[in-house]
Order: C-alpha cells, then sequence, then structure tokens
C-alpha cells in the first residue's frame, strides 16, 4: 500500500470516531441522561430515576461484554470485521433515530432504545478497534490511536454544540419547545454518525485469508475460538496484567462519563450548566488527546497513562465534594484533559502487545474486559445510591479501581508484552508453512 492510500484509509477510519462519538456524547454522557432523569422518568424520586439509569447502563454493557469476544473470534475466522462493523452500527444508527420517540414518562421505551443503542455503538467498536493493527504500524498506532480519539472529541463536540443551541434557543431552528429541540437532538445522533460511517465502509479492507472450509456454524466456531483464545492467553502474561488493569482503571472512567450529568441533576446542578460543562470537555479533550500522544513518544506510552490515572484518582476524590455548577465546570475541564489521552493510550498499547493474525480476536477480549467492568461501576454506583438515597457515596467508591488498576499497571511490561506476541507470531507462521 503507497503512502498515500494508507494516509486515506487512516483518515477514513478516524472520521468513523468522529461520527460514533457523537453517541457517546450527546446520547451516553451530555443530553438523554438529564432528558432521562427530568423527563422520561419524571415522576420517579431522584434517586430511583439515577439508580434505573444506572441498571440500564449495566444492562447494556453486559450485553456487549458476553457478544464481544464471540462476534471477536468469529470475524477473524471470516475476515468479516466490517460486515458486523456495518451491521452493529446501523444498528446503533437506528435505535438514535428512534429516540424521537421519547416522551414524559417513557422511561421503560427510553431505557430500551439506549440498550439497543449501546450495543450497536459498542459491538461496532470492537470491530472498529480490531482494524487499528492493519492500518497502521506499531511505531504508529500512538499516533492513529490518539488521532481516532480527537477526530471523536472534534464530531462529537461539533454535533453537541449544535444541540446545545437547539436545545437552549429552540425558536432560531423553528422548533417548538425544549422537550422536542432535545428529542430531535437524540435523533440526530443518528444521522451524523451514518454519513460519517460512509468514508469508512467505502475505504477500509479486510486483510487477506487463507480460505479455511466451514463445517459448523459461526456461533460453533465463535465459542470454540473464543475457548481457545482463553487458553493460548497464558502464554501472554504481560497482555494478562495490562487487560486485568485496564478492566479496572476503566470502569472507574466509563463509570464517570456515563454518570456524571444524572448524578450532577441529582445534587441540583441545572441542566443547561450541565450539558454546556460536557461540551466544554469535549473541546478541551482535543489538543490534550494529541498532546498525549506526543508525550508518550516523549516518555513513554506507559508512563504518560499512569499522569491520566493520577488525574482522574483526584477528580473522583473532588467529585465527591461538588455541590455548585461551578464546581462541575471545573471537573469537566480536567476530565477533558485526561479522559482521551487515558483511551487512546490504553489501546495503543494493548495494540502492540497482541500477535499478529488475531486483532479482532484479542480486541474482543480487550471489549470484554472493559465491558464487563462497566457493568459493575454504574452497577454499584446505583445500588448504592437506591440504598442510600444519596449517591456521593457511589461516586468515592471509584477510587477503588482506578488505585487497584495503578498498581496492577506497574507491573505491566511492554516490551515483554510485544517479544511474548512476537514469538506467538513466529510459531503461528511456523506451524502455517510445515509440511504436513
Amino acid at each position: 500500500m503507497d503512502a498515500k492510500s494508507k494516509k486515506k484509509i487512516q483518515r477514513s477510519w478516524m472520521m468513523y470516531d468522529f461520527g460514533n462519538s457523537a453517541f457517546a456524547t450527546t446520547i451516553m454522557a451530555a443530553v438523554l441522561p438529564v432528558y432521562y432523569s427530568t423527563v422520561a422518568a419524571s415522576g420517579l424520586d431522584d434517586h430511583l430515576a439515577t439508580s434505573y439509569w444506572g441498571y440500564s447502563q449495566s444492562i447494556s454493557v453486559l450485553i456487549v461484554a458476553i457478544l464481544a469476544p464471540i462476534l471477536g473470534a468469529i470475524s477473524d475466522f471470516s475476515a468479516a470485521k466490517k460486515k458486523f462493523l456495518r451491521f452493529f452500527s446501523f444498528m446503533g444508527i437506528i435505535a438514535s433515530i428512534l429516540m424521537i420517540f421519547i416522551s414524559e414518562g417513557d422511561y421503560l421505551l427510553a431505557s430500551l432504545l439506549f440498550i439497543v443503542g449501546s450495543i450497536g455503538f459498542s459491538g461496532g467498536n470492537i470491530f472498529y478497534d480490531g482494524f487499528l493493527p492493519e492500518i497502521a504500524e506499531k511505531e504508529e498506532m500512538d499516533r492513529v490511536s490518539s488521532g481516532g480519539f480527537a477526530y471523536g472529541y472534534i464530531g462529537g463536540g461539533i454535533l453537541l454544540a449544535i444541540n446545545v443551541m437547539m436545545i437552549l434557543n429552540p425558536s432560531w431552528f423553528g422548533i417548538a419547545d425544549t422537550e422536542w429541540a432535545t428529542r430531535i437532538s437524540l435523533a440526530s445522533v443518528g444521522i451524523w454518525w451514518l454519513i460519517f460511517t460512509i468514508p469508512l465502509l467505502k475505504n477500509i479492507k479486510e486483510e487477506k485469508k487463507e480460505k479455511v472450509e466451514r463445517t459448523k456454524s459461526y456461533v460453533s466456531i465463535g465459542f470454540s475460538r473464543v475457548g481457545n483464545t482463553f487458553r493460548e492467553m497464558k502464554q501472554f502474561k504481560q497482555l494478562i496484567i495490562f487487560l486485568i488493569a485496564f478492566w479496572l482503571y476503566n470502569d472507574g472512567i466509563s463509570t464517570i462519563i456515563r454518570m456524571a450529568t444524572v448524578y450532577g441533576s441529582e445534587i441540583g446542578i441545572g441542566q443547561n450548566d450541565l450539558i454546556i460543562a460536557l461540551l466544554i470537555t469535549q473541546f478541551v479533550g482535543i489538543p490534550f488527546t494529541f498532546f498525549f500522544g506526543w508525550l508518550a513518544v516523549k516518555i513513554t506510552a506507559k508512563k504518560a497513562l499512569f499522569i491520566t490515572l493520577y488525574v482522574y484518582l483526584g477528580i473522583v476524590i473532588i467529585g465527591y465534594f461538588m455541590s455548585t455548577a461551578l464546581h462541575f465546570y471545573i471537573l469537566a475541564i480536567i476530565v477533558g484533559m485526561v479522559q482521551g489521552g487515558a483511551q487512546s493510550l490504553s489501546r495503543s498499547i494493548f495494540g502492540r502487545m497482541i500477535p499478529t493474525g488475531k486483532h479482532a480476536e484479542f480486541f474482543g477480549f480487550y471489549g470484554i474486559s472493559s465491558k464487563f467492568a462497566a457493568v459493575i461501576g454504574p452497577f454499584m454506583f446505583a445500588i448504592i445510591g437506591q440504598l442510600t438515597g444519596n449517591s456521593r457515596l457511589g461516586i468515592l467508591s471509584l477510587v477503588f479501581f482506578f488505585i487497584i488498576g495503578i498498581i496492577l499497571l506497574k507491573f505491566v511490561d511492554i516490551d515483554k508484552g510485544i517479544e511474548e506476541a512476537q514469538r506467538a507470531s513466529n510459531k503461528n507462521e511456523e506451524v502455517k508453512i510445515r509440511p504436513q
């Protein structure tokens, strides 16, 4: 592949993040949580609305966690990452567009569409991530991975800015009231996501694989490959330690992303302040995501990742004492400084330590580690809030996830992990060429 074609494919890959990140910003983080709490779940006590939102989060990620390794294994066997990416993307796109029908008291419909949309969003990302080692060399991964997250901040931020203007000034757009502006904003995510998925589907190509005769269903193959991958993982000691560390600290990160606005709403921060603060997070995140990609080259990706996690630890502690809109704005800025860096560096570190030809399968495990973890955080947040009638102790419980994750990450030797992956790749090649 020539340099020009390679850059075009990498840009197309990044543009998918530009489009689908609108789901993470408008639906997952900013607009739907507040709309869910104030409109869809109107009539419920505030702490119950927060808890039901937390349960919706947990159900969605649990389903994806169960599917992730199976889908990854199937896509590697069939060379069908692109097909699965298309399927899950359209699932999320359609669910987002249908959110225009969520009205007062429709919290069950809101939860259902959110769960379906989240499955599409997270399922699609498994196959999207699986393309990273195919479109970037190991020495490019920090840059390309960081670029994808930066594009995501830009795309998600632009649409969120438009949606904020619609919600604050519906008459400017010829919309009757704030509720309808919010419903249209939710539906706009699906249209935005669709438009910026087209370049990736048009330009990306699967790695060519030797055709293997299939004698079993893809589901059977998927379960079989998952079992094989579990057994194979034993030879990747560094990768296992990293996955467990990631499982823990990413639980804290994802819970903050998913629960921040509904938590802020419960403690009395206004809807407009919540949404504007998260918009600030998006645009602060753009330069800092590039910054951490640059910093990883200067001091190593692992050291740069440690910086982001220590900052997150402080965010959780400050969040416990948060009581005013100013506090929320300050935390939103700090989160924007480290969120993209933590996620992109984690993805690129993992991408270095997986063997050739196992990209989607191992990124399926990367997905399952993060998704199973993401079940626990929102569930803990929800159950503590429901039992105590207050969610402040829920936010404080996230300290545990960051501390243990940081400790485990100290034991990860990335260079050894790369060597383990290379040995496995060489062994696989020897098996392929050995005379039968």
